[in-house]
């Protein structure tokens, strides 16, 4: 304001088109106007805005043309920042849990086991490196300049590995192997979304009533994002072509209300809808959201996980086999060779990346000529660079909701008064407490110490060496505010 009164014209930079229509809400708040992104200028006595997208870190004064350039750091405090890019090596491991015994990988040598560190050489030419043996008992020194050329085994099935031969032909041939693989598994997915594209899909009708009033309902509005990523979601499911869309937005960035209308929708039309979520606690929170969501509305939510009865689970299949249940949602449960749907019109993953290569086989065979939506905060390279490429739709949730708060992070030294501070602060909130320990064995004494600190707590205790049932016991009644 006192740039413009002054006669200065003020340019303010920000990050995405939904950082302007968040920065024209808050100058309409501030009776300041703004000028449209297109550079079009207010002009008036006490000089010009605009609005408009660049990234900059810092904003910057020209006196002498009478403009003032600010960027969105100096206005919200949330800094953006842009990681520079860098040549990879060959391999990045963690070595810190290395000990000698450890199965290890050489780019070009295979499979060996790390014996330990070592300093090799004489008259002030020594350097450390590590040794790796061999099948045979050979042995191989890899200066610690080069450890990008070695990582730590890591196999599946949990069988042993068999040691390489040094200059002999295993590991070269292993290498072809995997790398033929890799092709032929790229050629049947390119197979599988060219087949998508030529088969005919369910082409649903433009919104009813019902699905205005249920929008409606929701009670926040949607931030310019997510409105752009569910008109592109409705687009697609109106078309011919089965839809293969993936949505990536941070976590609390609205995905699911936005999964929650394209579901809708496809209800609507006489379809079901399956949502695939990787563990039974994500199940247990899609379960609620979609029945608070859908209780107004004439529709059968179930859930399927090893948490319902195997009498509970039976009536579930046979709904969908029916057409009486009309959403399910459920783990790797709904892969299963017992489950039918009447008629599927919308599957629904959510994080992909955490389903394992026989679920993802599985899925290909429900996918073919259904409308697939995939939600993801962290999106695995080969899912985005298919969607960079065109094989996958791709739609990005990237401006926060209104009045959303930023992280806050403290380093803090162990101290009790400051622990029982944070936690009697959240409580008064009515909130609840996430109080992560580094060992198994000290964790209930931890707990102790807490409930020593703040008596009136429900304090839970779960960690990874439960019982998986027990585990998700304990976090499903944290979930529900037992704890």
């Amino acid at each position: 304001r006192a740039e413009r009164v002054a006669g200065r014209t003020v340019c303010v930079l920000l990050q995405s088109e939904g950082r302007v229509h968040r920065m024209k809400s808050l100058l309409a708040d501030a009776e300041l106007t703004g000028a449209e992104m297109d550079g079009s200028r207010e002009d008036s006595a006490d000089g010009g805005l605009y609005l408009g997208i660049a990234g900059i870190t810092g904003g910057f004064a020209l006196p002498e043309a009478g403009l003032t350039v600010v960027s969105e750091h100096e206005i919200f405090g949330e800094e953006v920042r842009h990681r520079k890019r860098s040549v990879l090596p060959t391999f990045t491991s963690d070595f810190r849990d290395l000990n000698p015994g450890d199965m290890i990988v050489h780019v070009d040598h295979g499979v060996g086991r790390y014996e330990g560190l070592t300093r090799v050489g004489s008259d002030g030419g020594e350097i450390d490196v590590m040794v790796l043996s061999y099948h045979g008992r050979d042995r191989l020194f890899v200066p610690v300049t080069r450890l990008d050329l070695v990582q730590k085994y890591s196999g599946a099935g949990g069988r042993a590995p068999v040691l390489d031969k040094l200059g002999g032909t295993g590991w070269v041939k292993t290498k072809q192997r995997v790398k033929k693989a890799m092709q032929d598994m790229a050629a049947e997915l390119l197979n599988l979304y060219a087949a998508r594209k030529s088969v005919e899909g369910y082409a649903f009708a433009p919104d009813t009533d019902w699905q205005r009033e249920f929008e409606a309902a929701f009670p926040y509005e949607l931030t310019i994002d997510q409105q752009i990523a569910l008109n592109e979601i409705k687009r697609d499911l109106e078309g011919h072509t089965p839809m293969d869309r993936l949505l990536c937005g941070d976590v609390g960035f609205g995905k699911t209300e936005v999964a929650l209308r394209a579901a809708f929708k496809t209800v609507m039309e006489g379809k079901q809808v399956a949502v695939l979520a990787p563990t039974t606690i994500l199940v247990f929170q899609h379960q609620t959201t979609f029945r608070e969501r859908f209780a107004a509305f004439p529709s059968r939510i179930e859930s399927l996980s090893r948490f319902r009865s195997p009498k509970e689970q039976k009536a579930v299949v046979a709904g969908l086999a029916t057409g009486t249940v009309d959403v399910v949602i459920g783990t790797h449960r709904l892969l299963s060779a017992d489950v039918e749907f009447k008629d599927l019109g919308l599957l629904v993953v959510d994080e992909e990346q955490r389903f394992g290569v026989a679920h993802k086989e599985k899925l290909k065979k429900l996918k073919r000529n259904v409308d697939v939506l995939t939600l993801t905060a962290t999106p695995i390279p080969r899912t985005l660079q298919m969607s960079l490429m065109g094989v996958r739709d791709l739609s990005v949730i990237e401006t926060p909701p209104e009045n959303r708060l930023a992280i806050q992070t403290h380093l803090l030294p162990f101290k009790e008064p400051i622990i029982e501070s944070a936690i009697r602060h959240e409580l008064a909130r009515d909130g609840q407490v996430y109080f992560v320990h580094n060992r198994v064995d000290t964790v209930y004494a931890m707990a102790a110490l807490l409930k020593k600190l703040v008596p009136e707590a429900e304090i839970g205790v779960a960690h990874g060496q439960m019982p998986e049932k027990d585990l998700e016991e304990a976090m499903l009644k944290f979930l529900r505010g037992a704890f």
